[in-house]
């Protein structure tokens, strides 16, 4: 129940977890499988961009990013589930609570940006083969990639201010990671503003990406439209796996969003945590999977392949 003053608890407690008695070890083995093939995966083509100079081109310097960020986000998530799953009781301190907060949110943030800088080179290599290398120069990624950091950061940084600051009454949170809307619901004071000011910016967020996406596409859409079928079916090769990616990252994105508009205490528990686990395993596993075997080089090279492929042929699309 929520008292008349305010509190500023010292620490949370996961209200989600059932007693799955003898089960939890099985669950335990199950995730942890679940988390080593995440890292596994996503170290695979890290490495393999990492170690091959062939692959040293925006394209894979992008897709090694994307899974570097899908470590950094099942960092934050799986190593505190884990514990939870073996623990009696479920309490995470206010700091650390604070701490997995941001790195998930910062995860989201830098996925969705990820994509759209990976939209717009996929935009240029098909739109503007002659002018890639022009214009995706070395000093033009890191530059996207700072920005993209630095963007993400700062957004990040702005939405999580409020739940450090607000009172708060209650300590329970119904979700099996630390989310800021579920600590700002917490709060003793009337959060209609917080509410509309924290949807306004999330849903500016992700039109401002969908929509420079969706301009890429409709460009390489009408583009194609005008080509011969040899050319529609090289840039539905080049662009496929961005697209299954941005796809799942979508669904798995409004899956998230929609469980946050509903009280947790109307929703199934299981359905709560099949959602959550969704948005944070899914896209992690999807990422490295789908850029491993649609692309032929990172393919080859975990086929210890020693031929070695220039980026500009992966790209250039005869018109």
């Amino acid at each position: 129940m929520k008292s008349n003053n305010s509190l500023t608890p010292s620490y949370f407690q996961f209200t989600v977890f059932a007693d799955f008695g003898p089960l939890r070890y099985l669950f335990f083995i199950l995730s942890l499988l679940i988390y080593v093939t995440i890292i596994s995966a996503n170290l695979v083509i890290v490495l393999s961009v990492c170690l091959e100079n062939s692959l040293h081109q925006p394209m894979y310097i992008f897709i090694c990013s994307l899974c570097l960020n899908s470590l950094y986000g099942s960092t934050g998530f799986f190593p505190r589930f884990l514990m939870d799953l073996l623990s009696d009781t479920h309490f995470i301190s206010r700091p650390l609570c604070f701490t997995q907060m941001y790195v998930i949110t910062t995860y989201l943030a830098h996925e969705m940006s990820l994509l759209t800088v990976m939209a717009y080179d996929r935009f240029v290599a098909i739109c503007q083969p002659l002018h890639y290398h022009s214009k995706m120069t070395l000093r033009t990624v890191l530059l996207l990639l700072i920005l993209v950091v630095l963007y993400s950061v700062g957004g990040v940084a702005y939405v999580l201010y409020q739940p450090t600051t607000l009172p708060l009454c209650e300590n329970k949170l119904n979700k099996i990671y630390c989310n800021d809307w579920s600590v700002t619901e917490l709060s003793c004071e009337d959060l209609t503003v917080i509410r509309i000011t924290s949807h306004y910016y999330a849903t500016s967020f992700f039109l401002i990406h969908l929509s420079v996406i969706l301009y890429t596409y409709l460009r390489i859409l009408f583009l194609c439209r005008r080509s011969s079928s040899e050319f529609r079916g090289k840039a539905l090769q080049t662009c496929l796996p961005h697209i299954v990616i941005f796809g799942n990252f979508c669904i798995s994105l409004f899956c998230e969003m929609s469980l946050s508009r509903y009280k947790t205490d109307e929703v199934n528990t299981f359905v709560i945590n099949v959602l959550t686990m969704e948005f944070l395993v899914i896209p992690p596993i999807m990422n490295p999977l789908v850029y491993g075997l649609k692309l032929p080089q990172i393919r080859k090279l975990r086929q210890f392949d020693k031929t070695h492929y220039n980026i500009y042929d992966q790209y250039k699309l005869e018109l």
